[in-house]
């Protein structure tokens, strides 16, 4: 397979089927997200709302692109993917799927509503952080730019959905008049059909919104398998077109030798130099070259690291102060370069995309029952009701849309749980929250990220040593 040797080609299909059963997980663990509030409200069965939720997770991946996806591949250093030992990429990559299957399967066993998100991300820095600690690896760095972005999302993500929460329902309280939605539903009797239609339409939401966000996690984490092992076929997009990409670097090398290099400071003119520098080495690589699988095998991570490079340091380096003499329609012509350029290392094979798919939707059929019985019945005090299990939806919803459309991973679980918890205490006040539940989240919420930077580390360099 792919010209790997049998033992590789073991340690492939290996990585790919716990990345599988990682996203597998995921959809289990994290359906309850979506169907406790059909469920505890009676508008569907628990079979239909789970395979009803399974469709939707499945479209959701499909169809949500690829931009988180692609901030998760990018969270590793670049050096971590381009390392001449394949076996050390296979460390990298069992220590983050095994950290992550491992916290979560145990956090489902506990019926604790945990983020998958949290678990997979913490598993990335603990392997990025355990790769910089390496003798020569001093100067390597994990993108601290994109793991603050993401930081900042997952830890303001449940504070968000307890506030929005919190506040819809005041203003249903003060607004509707059919007071039938607050109160606690009928035992075995559906709900009326409006009412119903708009709690299957927020279970929708929340599960599409679920897949296309979460969905796109087990994408980056296959894309980083790929790419590590396999790079000659997966570093770079082999449909597209080295010549174009040779343009691009070509147009952006025009623009940078228009400034005005007198106006540069010591330190611009450091990083105009190492900008030049790459722009020569990817123009040497891809010269009279007409198709990346004329490349020799390592060079296709070598023109990656220069496109990630590239991208990275002139997207910087225009915005300096230093550099006023770039006019609007300079900047606007190295911006849309950079964009086709990054088209050739952000992209993700439709059969990856739909595998993740497949198990994200299988796994939200099964599996459910523990996380939705925390979720529906000891969360708040009180029954769920209608407006209660539709207000926290509609928020998760819209919190996972926005951070998908933003290409930042959220945790659709702590999101939804804040969000129950925000609709309970605006019904009864903070008595009406069992705390114990409340506190064992919390602590689930402040302690993954630790534990799993933790485990994944130190499984990286023992499997590291181990593998050689």
């Amino acid at each position: 397979m792919f010209g790997l040797d049998t033992g590789l080609t073991i340690l492939l299909l290996c990585c790919i089927i716990a990345t599988l059963a990682f996203e597998f997980i995921n959809g289990f663990h994290d359906t309850a997200n979506a169907v406790a509030t059909v469920i505890y409200t009676n508008t569907l069965k628990p079979n239909v709302a789970v395979v009803w939720s399974g469709i939707w997770n499945f479209i959701g991946v499909n169809v949500g692109g690829i931009a988180v996806a692609m901030g998760i591949v990018n969270l590793l250093p670049t050096e971590a993917l381009i390392d001449q030992n394949i076996y050390h990429a296979v460390a990298m990559i069992l220590a983050l799927v095994l950290t992550a299957i491992i916290w979560n399967l145990g956090t489902w066993y506990f019926g604790i509503p945990c983020s998958s998100s949290h678990t997979l991300i913490g598993s990335i820095f603990g392997v990025g952080i355990a790769y910089m600690l390496l003798p020569g690896s001093y100067e390597i760095a994990l993108n601290w730019k994109k793991v603050e972005d993401v930081g900042l999302s997952l830890l303001a993500s449940p504070i968000f959905g307890f506030g929005l929460a919190l506040l819809l329902m005041y203003i249903l309280q003060k607004v509707v008049k059919n007071k039938l939605i607050f109160r606690e539903p009928p035992k075995d009797k559906k709900p009326p059909l409006w009412i119903r239609s708009i709690l299957v339409l927020t279970c929708t939401s929340v599960s599409f919104s679920h897949g296309s966000n979460d969905g796109q996690k087990g994408v980056g984490l296959l894309m980083i398998i790929l790419i590590g092992i396999v790079p000659a076929h997966f570093a770079l997009d082999h449909s597209k077109s080295p010549e174009q990409l040779l343009k691009n670097v070509q147009n952006i090398e025009l623009v940078l030798n228009q400034s005005d290099s007198a106006k540069f400071s010591v330190e611009n003119k450091i990083e105009f130099s190492k900008i030049s520098s790459r722009i020569d080495s990817l123009q040497i690589i891809l010269c009279n070259v007409k198709s990346f699988n004329d490349l020799q095998d390592k060079k296709h991570f070598e023109v990656r690291k220069d496109i990630l490079l590239i991208a990275k340091k002139t997207e910087a380096f225009i915005t300096k102060s230093a550099t006023k003499s770039f006019d609007k329609d300079n900047v606007k012509t190295i911006k849309a370069d950079i964009k086709s350029m990054k088209a050739y290392t952000e992209y993700s094979p439709w059969w990856v995309i739909l595998m993740i798919s497949i198990s994200l939707g299988l796994g939200t059929m099964v599996g459910w029952k523990r996380i939705v019985v925390t979720i529906g019945e000891k969360i708040g005090k009180s029954h769920l009701t209608y407006a209660q299990g539709a207000t926290a939806e509609l928020i998760a919803a819209s919190t996972i849309g926005v951070s998908t459309w933003l290409g930042l991973p959220v945790s659709t679980t702590h999101v939804l749980s804040s969000g129950i918890a925000g609709s309970m205490v605006a019904s009864k006040g903070k008595g009406n929250l069992q705390m114990k539940t409340v506190k064992n989240i919390a602590i689930a919420w402040l302690v993954t990220l630790p534990v799993t930077i933790l485990m994944s580390g130190v499984l990286f360099l023992l499997l590291r040593l181990l593998l050689g």
